[in-house]
């Protein structure tokens, strides 16, 4: 099946469920601005084995499309082996687990199309992702704490899994309790790693962007912390600092140079 087959099937599938007339545009990247609109605002629920195997092609060939990204890509970043810069999505990492910056649901993002890591992640995994984080929050019975991680596969990503961890929101002054929480994201991400037997890591600008952190001082705790974690002999081969924005990779780069 051709992908613009799977994506009609897809398409047809959520339109039909949701007992909707909603119109389908004719062009194949409209038709898939659609799909991730879907299924970015689609509560958690269960889906036929037919929509997981043509979702699961649809999203294993995008994937291929976009390009994977392997650590042999990457190269170490300074004085430390372990410690790598990379600047691009998140979502194209083969590693054994990516960090998303989610909230304290842990069910995604549900506004359609955002540009946030938390969107991204869960559209290129597929709908199993949001199910998966219902089920563990299911079982929890509570809003995740800010500072604390959980782990889920990442299905149709590259990654192996993903490792879902709630980090501060600064509304206003930022104080020495959200920089220690932030701090607690990367003890608790890498404490899960180290439990689960991972060797390579991508963590990404966790609490900047609509989270509010200043992207300066988070990208000086993130490379602090880390730096401290590996100093105590941790199992972990790789730790790959992910950004996308310009002036956050510069933030990385200084920091990384001035603790080297």
């Amino acid at each position: 099946m051709e992908q613009e087959n799977r994506l009609d099937f897809l398409l047809k599938y959520l339109i039909d469920r949701q007992n909707a007339s909603i119109p389908v545009p004719s062009s194949y990247a409209q038709k898939r601005e659609m799909l991730r609109a879907l299924v970015n605002e689609r509560p958690p629920s269960p889906v036929s084995e037919d929509f997981l195997k043509i979702q699961d092609a649809f999203l294993q060939e995008e994937k291929l499309q976009r390009g994977i990204v392997r650590l042999a890509d990457i190269p170490a970043y300074g004085d430390d082996s372990r410690l790598s810069l990379w600047q691009g999505d998140i979502t194209r990492l083969e590693v054994d687990a990516i960090v998303n910056a989610a909230n304290s649901k842990l069910l995604g993002c549900f506004v359609p199309g955002h540009h946030c890591i938390d969107n991204a992640i869960h559209t290129f995994a597929g709908v199993q992702l949001r199910q998966a984080c219902y089920e563990v929050m299911k079982r929890q019975g509570h809003d995740e704490p800010t500072g604390t991680a959980k782990i889920t596969s990442a299905f149709n990503l590259p990654s192996r899994y993903v490792l879902h961890t709630v980090g501060p929101i600064v509304q206003g002054e930022l104080t020495g309790q959200h920089k220690e929480e932030l701090a607690d994201c990367y003890r608790s991400c890498l404490a899960l790693a180290v439990e689960h037997g991972y060797e390579s890591v991508a963590f990404c600008c966790i609490s900047t962007g609509v989270f509010g952190f200043p992207q300066k001082e988070a990208a000086e705790i993130a490379v602090r912390t880390v730096q401290t974690l590996l100093t105590q002999e941790i199992e972990i081969r790789r730790i790959v600092f992910n950004v996308f924005k310009d002036e956050d990779y510069l933030f990385y780069k200084n920091t990384m140079l001035s603790r080297t």
